[in-house]
């Protein structure tokens, strides 16, 4: 008996019943973009014929999913990524001086999230406490095991994937500080730097931690100034985007007093939103105009209201805010602009 083909399924159907699915489940947050990457699942039974390729969407999917997750009831405490080699020895003062940081920066009210692994990772651990502590590890054959001191916490989640491992550390940082290490401590330092550079993360602190007397970042930013400066590779204020210090405190007090007025930014079409604690006064807001005109494309800065954007996200209504048209290149100069408002 010849079987009858089956009429084509209309989109409004399968979102009908993508609808009935989010229902069944009991609803929840963001429906509209549940939908979304239902539906993208759905057209990967055409688009993505290849069995390994559609394992990494769905453990892609998976892994931030769980990540989400797990950072989400921290989401208002402020938190520093602590980057460095599995390999340096509790004896080297790189490995103490990262203890050293993690201790204090806890002390200050923010918790650390690192790699999970020996080394610089259980340093910053053993600094800041289990309390205070975060392991993002990765599945590797030979050296990285999360380390004892966060082996068995629930605020450890294990990634098979360094990408979304890194898009972890940076969706959830609010500061970055890198001590020596090798190739995936660059990598992840460089990682940042682009991001910020090219306006694809947030602005934050990122700094480059030596011991005293020791040189590897200091080598490391000459390289920078030698090679990329110079060759016109990068712009003179792309350099504002980190720091290096040999020094414990004042890269305390560089993360620390960055939030110090300024609280976060966003963009609502083609206005840069940048809330903050106190706003400048008039004469303030004056001089920011004139000091910063160079990246001002059209509105100058002013005091605003929460955007309809902003309420509809409920994001920090109760905070007062400034806006502009921001050129959207110069992000090492709107660093320098944060710098400024944290001095009101």
């Amino acid at each position: 008996m010849e079987q009858l083909e089956r009429p084509p399924v209309r989109d409004a159907e399968i979102r009908q019943r993508i609808q009935e699915l989010i229902d069944l489940k009991g609803g929840g947050a963001n429906p509209d973009l549940v939908e979304d990457i239902i539906q993208n699942a759905l057209k990967m039974l055409q688009d993505v014929p290849d069995r390994g390729d559609a394992r990494v969407v769905a453990v892609a999917i998976k892994e931030l999913r769980l990540a989400y997750k797990l950072f989400g009831p921290y989401a208002e405490k402020r938190k520093v990524t602590m980057f460095g080699s599995a390999r340096t020895l509790p004896t080297k003062a790189e490995y103490q001086q990262a203890t050293d940081f993690a201790r204090k920066i806890a002390a200050a009210g923010w918790m650390v999230i690192t790699g999970a692994g020996p080394g610089i990772m259980q340093a910053g651990h053993e600094g800041a406490g289990l309390e205070n502590s975060f392991g993002a590890n990765i599945r590797l054959p030979w050296e990285q095991t999360a380390n004892p001191v966060i082996s068995k916490d629930k605020k450890l989640i294990t990634f098979k994937y360094f990408f979304t491992r890194k898009l972890t550390f940076i969706r959830n940082s609010d500061a970055i500080v890198l001590f020596a290490g090798g190739f995936g401590t660059l990598d992840e330092g460089f990682e940042a730097l682009t991001l910020m550079q090219t306006g694809k993360s947030r602005l934050m602190p990122l700094i480059m931690l030596d011991p005293p007397g020791a040189s590897y970042w200091l080598t490391w930013d000459r390289t920078i100034r030698e090679h990329l400066l110079r060759n016109k590779l990068i712009s003179a204020d792309d350099l504002h985007l980190y720091e290096c210090t040999d020094d414990v405190d004042h890269a305390v007090k560089v993360v620390t007093r960055f939030y110090r007025n300024y609280h976060s930014m966003r963009f609502v079409h083609d206005k840069l939103v940048i809330r903050l604690k106190h706003v400048p006064s008039e004469s303030a807001l004056q001089a920011l105009n004139e000091d910063f005109g160079d990246i001002i494309v059209g509105e100058k800065i002013r005091v605003c209201e929460a955007f309809p954007e902003e309420r509809e996200d409920n994001q920090y209504l109760d905070l007062p805010r400034i806006a502009f048209d921001f050129d959207r290149r110069h992000y090492g100069r709107l660093r320098l602009l944060i710098d400024v408002l944290n001095t009101y």
